[in-house]
C-alpha cells in the first residue's frame, strides 16, 4: 500500500479541475483492503474511488476525501474456453491497455470503447458504452470490496445493468469494483484493429478526445434523443464561461481551455439545463460525477 498526503484533484482528473483531498491510498495487493477502513477513519474523511479521473468534475476547494486507487494489472488469467476468450482484469488497469491486449489475442466485443481514457473498474461502475457496445454485455462477474464483507464475487446475473447504469444490489454503502471477469468472441486481430481504427478516427473527427474533457456531461434523456444534439440546437457549441466551454465539435463535452474553474463549469451546466428545459422540455441528468464537500 502506498500513501500520498494532500493529493491534487486538478492533477488527477482529465478535466484538470479540483482542489486537494486529504490523502490518496494506492491498493497494491488484496491484503491492503483489510487496512483501508482504519486508514480512512484515521484521516477523518470519506473514501472516494478515483480511477483516471475521466468522468469527474471536482470542485476547486479543500475536499474531505481519501482517494482510493488501484494498481493496474491486465489479468490473473487470459484463456480460451469453448470457442471464446475469458479474462479476469484488475480494476485499476487502464481500459486502453486492456483493449490493446484483447486486440492482440483476437478477442472481440469492446472495440467501440476505444478512446475512453478510464480504468476497467471505472468503466464497469458506470457501465461504459460507446458505438453499439457496453462493458456490461461482456461481464461474467465482478469482484467487489466492502468494509463489511471484504472481497467477494457476484455473477453477472446478480447485477443490474443498463444505459449508464450499474447496480450490484449491495446497498448504499461504499463499494469498489476491484476485479472483473469478461467473455469475448474470437476474431482476427487485423479485423479488430480495423474496427478500432475506424471508431477512433470517427471519434476524433466528432469529439474533442484530445482536449481536457471529462467525457459526456449529460446522459441522453431518452432512447433516440441525443443530449449532444439538443445542446447543439440550443446554440451551445463553443459556448464559454471564462476558460471553460462546450466543445465546438460536440456540445455535450466540456473543455478546460487553460485555467478553467469549477464554478465556470457549474455555470455552463446550469445554462445548458435551463435552455434544454425551456426549448425542449427535457430535464438533463448528469453523466459526469460531481465531487464537492
Amino acid at each position: 500500500m502506498r500513501l500520498i498526503p494532500e493529493p491534487s484533484l486538478r492533477k488527477r482528473t482529465t478535466l484538470r479541475l479540483g482542489g486537494k483531498a486529504l490523502a490518496e491510498v494506492w491498493i497494491e495487493k488484496d491484503q491492503d483492503w483489510e487496512q483501508l477502513p482504519e486508514l480512512v477513519q484515521d484521516f477523518g474523511g470519506t473514501p472516494l474511488v478515483l480511477g483516471r479521473g475521466s468522468n469527474v468534475l471536482a470542485m476547486d476547494a479543500e475536499l474531505p476525501f481519501v482517494l482510493i486507487r488501484q494498481e493496474g494489472g491486465l489479468s490473473e488469467f487470459f484463456q480460451q474456453r469453448a470457442g471464446r476468450g475469458e479474462a479476469v482484469v484488475q480494476g485499476g488497469q487502464t481500459l486502453a491497455g486492456f483493449l490493446a491486449e484483447c486486440k492482440r489475442r483476437g478477442w472481440s466485443g469492446l472495440e467501440g470503447l476505444i478512446g475512453i481514457p478510464g480504468t476497467v473498474g471505472g468503466a464497469v461502475a458506470m457501465n461504459a458504452g460507446s458505438y453499439g457496445c457496453t462493458l456490461g454485455e461482456r461481464l461474467l462477474g465482478v469482484q467487489f470490496w466492502t468494509a463489511e464483507r471484504g472481497l467477494f464475487w457476484l455473477d453477472a446475473g446478480q447485477l443490474r445493468t443498463g444505459y449508464r447504469l450499474f447496480d450490484p444490489g449491495i446497498g448504499e454503502g461504499f463499494w469498489v469494483a476491484s476485479k472483473a471477469k469478461f467473455a469475448f468472441a474470437k476474431s482476427e486481430p487485423g479485423k479488430i484493429h480495423a474496427k478500432m481504427r475506424e471508431v477512433y478516427f470517427h471519434k476524433k473527427a466528432t469529439q474533442p478526445i484530445l482536449n481536457r474533457t471529462c467525457g459526456c456531461v449529460f446522459k441522453n434523456p431518452k432512447p433516440g434523443v441525443s443530449a449532444g444534439r439538443l445542446l447543439d440546437r440550443c446554440g451551445l457549441k463553443g459556448y464559454r464561461v471564462g476558460d471553460m466551454g462546450f466543445s465546438e465539435r460536440h456540445a455535450n463535452f466540456l473543455i478546460n481551455h487553460g485555467q478553467g474553474r469549477s464554478t465556470e463549469a457549474l455555470e455552463l451546466i446550469a445554462v445548458a439545463r435551463e435552455r434544454c428545459r425551456g426549448q425542449f422540455g427535457f430535464e438533463l441528468e448528469l453523466e459526469v460525477k460531481c465531487i464537492s464537500k
